[in-house]
């Protein structure tokens, strides 16, 4: 059962996602979140402070779906590292759209407010870290292949949040990427 703070952030996520970076009011997130008007602001007073928290939450949320990723079997051939990053950025272009849109709107609001900057790349440096190991044994250098493969992927989604292509499939492109460097 998430606390309040947890069900606060979880709609504060909801409505970066929803409604972007303006949108994000106390107001707004209390709305979401169903809960009495000044709660959010109780909690995080400054928009600075909602904003490191939703990094915080959303890494907190990445880890668990992380720990859910480890529980199933691990690529270990080319075509399951294709798989594997196809199915990562369709899942985060459907069922997890939303979150995804919250991060990109992070991501963006890092370039001005420096404070975000320093766990926003704590994260990704514990994802590029998993990613390394899955295709160790499959891949040489997956350090290098990593940081393209995640590239690609990010700025895929980018476009398709932004600028959506009807029926995107991303699989022949990651594995045109991921066979040159086999």
């Amino acid at each position: 059962m998430p606390t309040k703070k947890e069900v606060v952030l979880d709609a504060a996520i909801e409505v970066l996602g929803t409604r972007g970076s303006r949108g994000l009011t106390h107001r707004a997130v209390d709305e979401v979140a169903q809960v009495p008007t000044g709660t959010s602001s109780n909690y995080f007073r400054t928009r600075n402070a909602l904003l490191e928290g939703i990094v915080d939450r959303l890494v907190e949320r990445d880890r668990s779906d992380w720990e859910m990723l480890n529980a199933l079997p691990v690529p270990d051939t080319v075509d399951g590292v294709i798989d594997g990053a196809t199915a990562w950025l369709l899942y985060s272009l459907g069922p997890d759209r939303t979150r995804t849109a919250a991060r990109y709107a992070l991501f963006l609001e890092s370039a001005t407010t420096v404070e975000l900057q320093p766990p926003l790349l704590r994260a990704r440096r514990e994802l590029v870290a998993w990613a390394e190991g899955l295709l160790s044994g499959i891949i040489d250098d997956p350090a290098g292949v990593v940081t393209i493969l995640m590239d690609y992927v990010e700025g895929a989604t980018l476009h398709q949040l932004c600028l959506p292509v009807p029926d995107f499939d991303p699989r022949p492109a990651i594995a045109k990427l991921v066979r040159s460097f086999v």
